[in-house]
């Protein structure tokens, strides 16, 4: 069974490979296919996005389309960036812009006080306009320094306080078995086989 991953971010895209490896599923991201549109994430939220993202792709190319929408929830900053988590300093920013602005607004806030948590929601559309939607979270503390060289994005800041490392710090397969992104696959690797099986029969 084919599956279309609706992103154009190859980190992702390969981080999303990895973790349904087994699953036997072609997947393919949005690049793969000719004349795709990028889909503007204009929602107020993760779900609002994902759904736009997977009903667009899924509807274009009579695929099933899987779309998630994560982000960096940050208490001490009100839930910031959240769904401007990928241009927190800007429309074309980098990873590297990011980061120093989150460090720059958080400055001054102790360690304690430094939780957040990665929040990624996947929506999974039939070509039909059946959506269905999961969520996976990870919890953690932002450092007040960039640690490891592994990952992408707000990684090198994101402590998970019980293995002592930063995401950046984990080899994929560990990371991969405790994100946010990693927990969402796990439920919607639940919904894929519910529809294979529906297929079949």
């Amino acid at each position: 069974m084919d599956l279309v991953i609706a992103t154009k971010n190859r980190n992702k895209l390969e981080e999303i490979r990895q973790i349904l490896a087994e699953t036997g599923l072609k997947v393919m991201g949005t690049t793969d296919i000719q004349s795709l549109p990028d889909v503007v994430e204009d929602g107020l939220s993760f779900e609002e996005n994902a759904r736009k993202k997977a009903l667009t792709i899924a509807k274009l190319t009579g695929r099933l389309t899987l779309a998630d929408d994560s982000g960096l929830v940050v208490d001490a900053l009100n839930g910031r960036p959240g769904v401007l988590s990928a241009r927190y300093s800007g429309e074309n920013a980098t990873p590297a812009e990011n980061n120093r602005k989150l460090l720059d607004e958080l400055k001054d806030v102790p360690m304690k006080k430094r939780t957040a948590r990665f929040v990624c929601v996947m929506a999974l559309a039939r070509p039909s306009g059946k959506v269905s939607v999961v969520e996976g979270r990870a919890e953690g503390i932002i450092t007040s320094e960039l640690r490891g060289g592994e990952g992408f994005g707000y990684d090198p800041l994101f402590l998970v306080p019980e293995k002592g490392k930063t995401f950046a710090e984990m080899a994929p397969a560990e990371k991969n078995r405790i994100s946010h992104r990693a927990i969402a696959l796990q439920k919607a690797a639940e919904v894929l086989g519910a529809v294979a099986r529906q297929e079949k029969s």
